[in-house]
């Protein structure tokens, strides 16, 4: 069921202030909130006991999700859209609800599984990072430390310098899309489709690839 986006946000309020910071049950304003509290209750998300609202185990499951949307807007709104930090937050409300599931662990793995948002705060880790963590160990690696030859898809993109994302991301160097690495020396050399492209070390170290077993 997909809720309202009050819905939505009472639950990332709880989740931050009873999980995130462990303070006490909220006493919110049910009033002014009563459809969104029903629709909460409808759903078994959360228990309300003399105006104090907790939240159930698939309020906590759900709450945690919204904000690592949020959170994630966020990371997007700076990190690539190059949004001013003081706007971020009030856009990126709005922006969360788009992040459907699905499409916030395509977002996450754009911008390398970042842990925090612009405001220092963590981003809870998503599935697409639980598989990252278990592939990096075993077959991704770095452009920089592929071999003239080495073949695979990129991973992730991984690197805090907007300059070089937007750069990487306008030769095409997507997640998901094959890459081939022709040269090393005294550039490095890669290929995507029919094109090639040379960038320098700083630039290769942010393009993490799963490379192809022979």
């Amino acid at each position: 069921m997909k809720l309202s986006e009050r819905s939505e946000e009472i639950l990332e309020t709880l989740w931050i202030s009873t999980v995130e910071e462990k303070k006490e049950p909220l006493f919110l304003g049910l009033a002014e909130r009563e459809e969104a509290i029903a629709e909460l209750l409808k759903g078994e998300y959360i228990d309300v006991s003399a105006g104090e609202v907790r939240l159930r185990e698939r309020g906590k499951e759900e709450g945690e999700r919204i904000v690592r949307r949020h959170r994630l807007a966020e990371r997007l709104l700076v990190d690539v859209l190059d949004v001013k930090r003081g706007l971020t937050h009030e856009i990126g409300c709005k922006f969360e609800h788009l992040l459907h599931e699905g499409i916030d662990e395509n977002v996450c793995t754009l911008l390398g599984h970042p842990k925090m948002c612009p405001h220092g705060k963590p981003i809870p880790p998503g599935r697409c990072c639980e598989k990252s963590a278990r592939e990096v160990v075993q077959v991704v690696r770095p452009l920089k430390d592929m071999e003239a030859m080495d073949r695979g898809t990129i991973a992730y993109l991984a690197t805090n310098d907007q300059g070089r994302l937007h750069k990487v991301m306008a030769m095409g160097a997507l997640p998901g899309l094959r890459i081939s690495m022709i040269q090393k020396f005294p550039s490095y050399v890669f290929q995507i489709g029919q094109s090639q492209f040379a960038i320098d070390k700083e630039m290769a170290e942010g393009i993490y690839v799963r490379l192809e077993k022979d």
